[in-house]
């Protein structure tokens, strides 16, 4: 069964609470000196980076806010529509979560703790090479090195990383938008939000409605079917079933999201009955948080990912995986901003 949450999720979710009112709540208010100066530690930050440019064209995918945004569903849909335009992308991602810090490319068999929560799903969902580190430029030139074919590199959640050059940035908001607006911890900023948009930056919003002032594009966001754990590490896409072979089961939803209600809500929305279980953020898995009486539970990607199969007794676990759609004007836009590929 779950432990319970630690003392660093149960204050991050109090903040959350308030991080997340329309209104500023007292809270935040008593928390806003705190915010000014982790701005201005952020702005000496940026402001002491030296970007450092990589053999080739490089596109940010990353959030103002702290958390998720669909940030892992937008970089797979994204070099999924610039491999179709011709582009040979690659992806760089920091690996949160891992215990090493050093640059490595990611195999289809590299566990969470090794590489990180997302590049498990990134690796295998793309088919394209995926490298890790916490320098994200190290694992850059890493990733060139061992793919001369890659002509592009899309960094997953690097926005703040200015170390970095980049040639255009994709910033990712849910419907959740900015928040209240302040700084961490006062609010759910990692930088203020830009009066206009530099050239060089375009805004996507998840959720399928704008939720900040910032012009953006408009994803498609969709669940579609549900895959026996076993098989989705497989990728044996036969034994996938439509949602509806589901409807009328009692089902427990267990989410270690950001924000796991947006996962619940889209399983409801498909006529899909369920118990809903929230874990925090980046949820470990070191044991299974459901007891061995569940029949069945439905889950995302990333949860599935730090699943061990073997120890979930009787339990039938189904992965439900989100997927984005972009707009094709969008994909556009950021080619656009890149230089013209060099010929092989």
């Amino acid at each position: 069964m779950h432990r319970g949450p630690t003392l660093a999720a149960g204050i991050e979710a109090l903040l959350a609470r308030h991080w997340w009112q329309p209104r500023r709540s007292a809270l935040a208010q008593a928390l806003r000196p705190l915010s000014w100066l982790y701005g201005a530690l952020a702005d000496r930050r940026r402001r002491a980076a030296v970007p450092v440019r990589l053999p080739v064209p490089v596109i940010v995918v990353g959030n103002f806010i702290v958390g998720g945004a669909g940030k892992t569903p937008t970089v797979i849909a994204l070099v999924q529509a610039l491999a179709a335009s011709g582009r040979r992308p690659g992806v760089v991602s920091r690996g949160y979560g891992r215990r090493e810090a050093a640059a490595r490319e990611v195999a289809g068999d590299d566990a969470p703790a090794a590489v990180g929560d997302a590049p498990p799903l990134l690796h295998p969902r793309t088919g394209l090479p995926v490298s890790v580190g916490r320098d994200r430029v190290a694992a850059g030139h890493a990733l060139c090195a061992a793919h001369p074919q890659v002509d592009l590199l899309v960094c997953d959640d690097g926005l703040q990383h200015h170390a970095l050059a980049r040639d255009a940035e994709l910033v990712v908001f849910d419907e959740r938008g900015a928040g209240n607006g302040l700084l961490l911890p006062a609010g759910p900023l990692r930088e203020p939000l830009p009066q206009r948009l530099p050239p060089h930056m375009r805004i996507v919003y998840t959720a399928g409605t704008v939720s900040t002032a910032l012009p953006g594009a408009l994803a498609l966001r969709h669940i579609g079917a549900a895959w026996p754990l076993a098989a989705w590490r497989a990728g044996d896409a036969g034994q996938a079933q439509p949602l509806s072979a589901l409807r009328g089961r009692p089902l427990l939803a267990v989410a270690g999201l950001a924000a796991p209600e947006k996962f619940f809500a889209m399983l409801e929305a498909a006529g899909l009955t369920i118990d809903r279980l929230p874990l925090p953020d980046h949820h470990d898995y070191a044991a299974l948080p459901w007891h061995d009486g569940i029949a069945e539970v439905v889950t995302t990607e990333k949860d599935a990912v730090k699943i061990d199969p073997s120890q979930r007794g009787k339990t039938q676990v189904w992965v439900v995986p989100l997927d984005l759609t972009l707009p094709s004007a969008l994909v556009g836009e950021l080619l656009s901003l890149l230089p013209a590929p060099t010929p092989p």
